[in-house]
């Protein structure tokens, strides 16, 4: 099988976990590596081969690639994707795809010219993979309904050394769009489509350094099952997410590296979770299942297989990521 010649857009910090999940990747060769301050496109160069230019047109100018890694600031990704997809080029971008409704509605279409991948490599973490698998129990009686926390800390330096990050017209936003979108994508798994919202946000740690929110909490509907949704990162470390969905006999919590299982009149049951496939590259305390996402990309691409993370796959997530802030932006609940 050949593999699929890549370059990678962006050169920061996620930049690195695409990086090594490619290089261990059999089904990719990457040829480039683009970024605005150069020196940081020709350090990836030298690690792991190929060629460095300062900016994505540079690049699509001079190499014949056919699939892109997004991982540049929030506001770019869209448009960059557009490119790529005009082109013929495929598309796999970290997420937020978009900051707005106006970007969603020109990243809806791509799918229709490539394959387009969002990056919610959650979904492949084995504990979210072994709660599927535990829902599917017809002993736990029907789901009424969840929780999710997100307790993290990001300090002015995660900002201010940015050059991007806290700024409105870059992020889109703060702890939700940039954090918590990931576990909003959870709940959705788990619940279904969600049909209302009503948030709130606010900034408690950093007023005055920036722009977007540090707090976002919500009361989300999914059809006839509410979740409780509270996400910050004011606190004082990066605490393990807390997810947990109830059923009529039992309530499942994934938390860390362990789900407990809470029925009434017993002991909780817990089950240890396993360790993580390989290639597993990205941070310990919440998600690092980047190489199976983009292993199943690729794979997707060379076998026009089904991806779950297209399109289609991530327009609940989106939508509900943007009626999420409309809600709080806006003071008043919001029908998906």
């Amino acid at each position: 099988m050949t593999p699929l010649k890549t370059a990678i857009i962006g050169c920061g910090g996620i930049a690195q976990v695409h990086g090594e999940v490619l290089h261990q990747l059999e089904t990719a060769d990457v040829a480039a590596y683009a970024d605005i301050r150069l020196e940081r496109a020709q350090a990836m160069a030298e690690k792991y081969g190929g060629r460095a230019y300062d900016s994505m047109d540079s690049l699509l100018a001079r190499e014949d690639v056919q699939v892109v890694h997004l991982c540049t600031p929030h506001v770019f990704h869209t448009p960059m994707a557009a490119q790529a997809a005009e082109r013929g080029i495929h598309v796999f971008t970290e997420k937020p795809p978009v900051i707005n409704e106006a970007q969603w509605e020109q990243f809806r279409a791509l799918g229709e010219k490539v394959r387009v991948g969002v990056c919610f490599q959650n979904r492949w973490n084995p504990g979210t993979r072994l709660l599927q698998e535990l829902l599917e129990d017809p002993g736990l009686g029907a789901v009424l309904g969840g929780r999710a926390f997100v307790t993290w800390r990001r300090e002015a330096p995660y900002y201010t050394e940015s050059g991007w990050r806290g700024a409105l017209a870059a992020e889109g936003g703060g702890v939700l769009i940039n954090q918590s979108i990931h576990t909003l994508d959870l709940l959705g798994q788990f619940l279904g489509r969600a049909t209302a919202v009503d948030a709130t946000l606010t900034n408690h740690h950093l007023q005055g350094v920036i722009e977007v929110e540090d707090t976002f909490e919500a009361r989300i509907a999914f059809g006839d099952k509410p979740a409780l949704f509270f996400a910050s990162t004011g606190h004082v470390t990066d605490s393990p997410v807390l997810l947990e969905i109830v059923c009529e006999h039992a309530t499942l919590r994934l938390e860390d590296r362990e789900i407990t299982i809470f029925r009434p009149g017993a002991d909780p049951e817990r089950i240890a979770l396993p360790p993580q496939v390989s290639p597993a590259t990205g941070k310990a305390y919440w998600g690092a299942s980047h190489g199976l996402a983009i292993q199943d990309f690729y794979q997707a691409i060379l076998e026009d297989a089904p991806f779950p993370c297209d399109i289609p796959g991530v327009t609940d997530t989106v939508e509900l990521m943007l009626a999420g802030y409309r809600s709080a932006r806006e003071g008043h609940p919001v029908t998906l």
